[in-house]
């Protein structure tokens, strides 16, 4: 199924989102890579402020390449979402709502999906340069000095996504594995 759905999610939105739905979000969304992650967990670890409020909010795993004349964000392509596994639960927990990323997560990542009726949804891979086309800004807001991995809020248009496991914990992964190898 086709949704269009406006950021930021609602409880609404998520309860009715199913593994395998092709989605396109508009909206704010952030960027966090893996030293990015790094440097969140950290700074909770010291029970410091995290420099953006994540609940209620979308983590895009991406670090674009630079921008062209004329746009916005250089090619946006997802990155591997397993990197940030040891650190999703937590951010889960403390109200991260959705997930943007490629490949597969762990069952304690599914666990937090489930627990706090998240979502994680999947940008294609190999895709970056089409992607970026769905971006209207990007600005980075933390850790500038790590450059492709710094924080950046992203204003989106119609930025296709599917979703991969559900608030349901339904998997689409799991599921397309079972159907396409059944004889």
């Amino acid at each position: 199924m086709e949704k269009h759905i406006l950021l930021p999610l609602k409880k609404e939105d998520i309860d009715n989102l199913r593994s395998g739905d092709y989605v396109y979000l508009t909206g704010t969304l952030y960027t966090a890579r893996d030293a990015a992650h790094k440097r969140m967990d950290e700074a909770l670890l010291k029970n410091e402020k995290l420099p953006i409020d994540i609940k209620g909010n979308i983590i895009y795993y991406m670090g674009p390449s630079p921008a062209r004349e004329g746009r916005p964000i250089g090619s946006a392509g997802p990155t591997t979402a397993s990197r940030m596994d040891k650190y999703a639960p937590k951010l889960l927990d403390l109200g991260l709502i959705g997930m943007i990323g490629k490949g597969k997560r762990s069952k304690e990542v599914s666990d937090a999906i489930v627990r706090n009726k998240a979502v994680y949804f999947a940008a294609i891979g190999g895709a970056g340069a089409l992607l970026s086309k769905a971006i209207l800004s990007s600005e980075t807001i933390a850790y500038e000095d790590l450059g492709t991995e710094a924080i950046r809020r992203l204003e989106v248009k119609d930025f296709p996504v599917i979703v991969v496991i559900d608030s349901l914990g339904n998997n689409l992964y799991e599921t397309a594995k079972e159907k396409y190898t059944e004889e």
